[in-house]
């Protein structure tokens, strides 16, 4: 595993001035990341992991807090809360394997949902992405999850359906902002490795 990416630590304030603390997730972090996902509302963990769940299982969120900070990023936003860190939302990206496109996912504790942390967490990503070199953010959204999809409009991704996926809408960042990215193949290998990222990576 690689050495923990100190320079990807940054406090934040959100609308209402409220600092939060963006960083890497670490393993031992596995404690909050619980707390975080069984904190989330039934929707909100059935959009995030498209299934249901109460909590992860020990092999996944051993999976999902110990990364290697290049294949695998996984940025938390955290507040103190009586003298203790508290997660309160979590984005990622995986890289596609062999190519230079990656996968992200997002989550954001329900109580924290329009205060600008959800925006952070993806900005502070897609820069960690770019200079990991990467060209292409691929994610997979449920169609009836409109929030989700209004904010990825927002941030400049494009929508494509895929055969077979009724369920999901394709979201790819092929614009120049924030970052350029490659068109129409990008997508095609995080399609295939989509089941397999939902099922481990969670957010």
């Amino acid at each position: 595993m690689a050495d923990y990416p100190q320079n990807l630590v940054h406090p934040h304030h959100l609308f209402d001035g409220t600092e939060v603390l963006i960083r890497p997730i670490r393993p031992e972090d596995a404690a909050i990341e619980q707390d975080f996902v069984r904190g989330l509302s039934d929707d909100s963990r059935y959009n995030r992991f498209m299934g249901q769940l109460r909590e992860l299982a020990p092999r996944k969120l051993q999976y999902m807090t110990t990364i290697d900070y290049d294949q695998h990023m996984a940025l938390i936003a955290t507040v103190m809360r009586d003298g203790h860190e508290v997660e309160i939302g979590v984005a990622r990206y995986v890289v596609t394997p062999g190519s230079d496109s990656c996968e992200f996912a997002i989550a954001v504790d329900d109580a924290w949902q329009g205060t600008g942390v959800a925006g952070i967490l993806m900005l502070d990503l897609i820069e960690a992405a770019r200079n990991k070199g990467l060209k292409a953010m691929v994610g997979f959204v449920l169609a009836s999850n409109h929030k989700m999809l209004k904010f990825c409009r927002q941030l400049g991704f494009e929508f494509h359906r895929d055969m077979g996926e009724g369920d999901t809408v394709n979201v790819v960042n092929t614009r120049e902002r924030p970052f350029g990215f490659l068109r129409g193949k990008a997508a095609r290998p995080a399609c295939r490795f989509r089941r397999a990222v939902a099922r481990q990576a969670g957010h």
